[in-house]
């Protein structure tokens, strides 16, 4: 949404459901985006890099090591069985940091360490 010209993103999890959470998929309608055309995904059906970032969101032990000249660990809990208005919030916070995120790439304003 935020960058789509200049980044090409793929997004997976270490445990897919097999199904795209409704509640994503509303909450992202709030955003303007359709997230219902989209599919539940694992670790194995996206590229296997190497990567320019690798973002994960507090998988801990769960996320296997991805080859990436950059990597950023997003703790945010896990929004599946939150109630409307929190996962919103989580939602929200994602937001905030892919927008940080963009414009770090777009200021050239990088690390090439684990943060």
């Amino acid at each position: 949404m935020h960058a789509a010209r200049i980044i090409a993103a793929a997004s997976a999890g270490s445990a897919p459901s097999g199904r795209v959470n409704p509640s994503a998929i509303e909450a992202m309608q709030e955003r303007g985006y359709d997230l219902s055309t989209h599919t539940s995904k694992g670790l194995a059906d996206i590229d296997a890099g190497p990567f320019d970032y690798v973002i994960t969101m507090g998988c801990g032990d769960a996320c296997p090591s991805m080859p990436a000249r950059h990597r950023e660990d997003w703790r945010l809990p896990d929004p599946r069985d939150m109630p409307t208005e929190a996962f919103r919030t989580v939602r929200d916070e994602i937001e905030r940091r892919v927008v940080d995120l963009v414009s770090r790439l777009r200021d050239g304003d990088t690390q090439d360490e684990v943060l």
